[in-house]
């Protein structure tokens, strides 16, 4: 079985240089100005946040390559560095231990996304427009952040752009005020929100509201379904995208209520190699529509997201299954709900697809360099439908809701699942979570009946 003992939530073993471990942030408040034509971003950001348990006489921010204005802390001006990446501060006095304290840092610049091994990560100018998709290190790309999975806040997030363009980011929208040439928009999430889950997609959309319809037995009525999207795509969005609501309700009946005010859905005016799950949105590309629902699995997996991820975060990188796993099992289980292969098909089909593949992947613990492999996603399902075999349909149903209700908003970890699973086992699990999640020799086929 892997190690008891998990380190707490702080450094990162996959990217120790990001974030920092000394504080608690439980709130950034961004008003941000931003011009397409250009690429120029004007911002500021007040962070609310409590120091840890030893006084911080300096303390670190994400955020990239941006020309600082000012930086304040509670109100007075601050001593700072801002080098690779990370916003150096040195307040006027050390903060005390559990001290509350805020700090306002201006800036302004051309943001670009941060490199990483799988490409740019985080802002992204469109031809005409931008989005954001961050995970896993790029929030620091438009705003200062403390770039950690586990330290989760509250948003409020003002954006001012040129009037034809439509702004959609995480949450409620509050207002929309339109001065001259330009509108500004103001949203606020109020649930706690990591910093990679944040986001801003601005374009030329029309908005459409996703209701039920004939195909929708016994809809969800309560969670708003929005979505923005380029005009000429709405005959084939309502096509791709007309399950949702029917999706929506099934979900909340497996997982437990829908753990946010509202669910949104862009199509960027781009074609995206995936789609990118953000707080309450995911954003898709034009490639994703056909008006065949040929990517219904995608609108599964990223709803999906929104209990497991989103809601229910992970502690630290190394537990991504944890994400990808239930996503991957919800576009399994959608399938046979709605009328396709069943989720033991799919489960045998990638099973058949890893056989074939080299075996060195450790699940529960698989290194940054494997973190987004394919054969991480198909093994979490798999690892997800073999506890379903050993325990039955009943105990693992009410297993999967407790742990996304009782985790709801909070942070996790894979040891934190074991010891949740062991409690609907007959029989101790440590045999079937050691080979499934660090074993690297993939184990035979789940085959119990259901």
């Amino acid at each position: 079985m892997s190690p008891k003992q998990v380190p707490p939530p702080g450094v990162d073993p996959y990217f120790p240089t990001h974030g920092d471990a000394r504080y608690r942030v439980h709130r950034y408040e961004l008003a941000l100005d931003y011009r397409p034509g250009p690429n120029r971003l004007g911002g500021s950001a007040r962070l609310s946040a409590v120091a840890g348990g030893a006084a911080l006489a300096e303390f670190a921010l994400d955020l990239a390559e941006f020309r600082i204005g000012r930086v304040l802390v509670d109100g007075k001006a601050a001593h700072y560095t801002h080098r690779a990446g990370k916003l150096r501060i040195r307040p006027a006095k050390a903060l005390a231990a559990g001290a509350a304290f805020t700090v306002e840092v201006h800036y302004t610049g051309n943001p670009k996304p941060v490199r990483s091994q799988w490409g740019g990560l985080g802002w992204e100018e469109l031809t005409d427009g931008a989005l954001v998709a961050s995970q896993p290190i790029g929030a620091s790309s438009w705003y200062p952040c403390n770039d950690r999975p586990a330290d989760k806040a509250s948003y409020q997030i003002s954006v001012t752009t040129p009037s034809p363009y439509t702004v959609v980011a995480s949450g409620r929208l509050l207002t929309k005020t339109t001065r001259s040439s330009s509108t500004t928009w103001v949203y606020e999430q109020s649930a706690p929100t990591a910093s990679y889950l944040v986001t801003v997609s601005i374009g030329q959309y029309q908005t459409v509201r996703l209701i039920e319809g004939s195909s929708t037995p016994r809809p969800n009525r309560t969670v708003p379904q929005t979505a923005y999207l380029p005009a000429r795509l709405v005959p084939e969005f309502t096509i791709d995208f007309g399950r949702q609501a029917w999706m929506m309700h099934h979900f909340e009946e497996l997982f437990g209520p829908y753990p946010f005010g509202e669910y949104a859905v862009v199509v960027a005016d781009e074609e995206l190699d995936v789609p990118v799950e953000a707080q309450g949105l995911a954003t898709f590309g034009t490639n994703h529509l056909d008006g065949s629902r040929t990517s219904e699995r995608l609108v599964a997996h990223e709803l999906a997201h929104q209990w497991f991820g989103n809601s229910v975060t992970i502690a630290d990188w190394r537990h991504i299954w944890l994400n990808e796993g239930f996503a991957k099992y919800a576009e399994w289980i959608w399938a046979e709900h709605a009328g396709g292969r069943t989720a033991a098909e799919h489960a045998a089909a990638a099973h058949a697809l890893l056989a074939g593949l080299p075996q060195d992947l450790r699940l529960g613990d698989p290194g940054r360099k494997l973190m987004f492999d394919d054969r991480l996603y198909q093994r979490g399902g798999l690892t997800v439908h073999a506890l379903r075999c050993e325990l039955g349909d009943e105990a693992f149903f009410r297993l999967v809701k407790d742990w996304a209700v009782r985790h709801r908003h909070g942070v996790v970890s894979t040891l934190d699942f074991t010891a949740h699973a062991d409690r609907y086992a007959s029989a101790p699990l440590d045999g079937l979570f050691h080979a499934w999640l660090y074993d690297p020799l993939l184990p035979p086929l789940p085959g119990a009946s259901r």
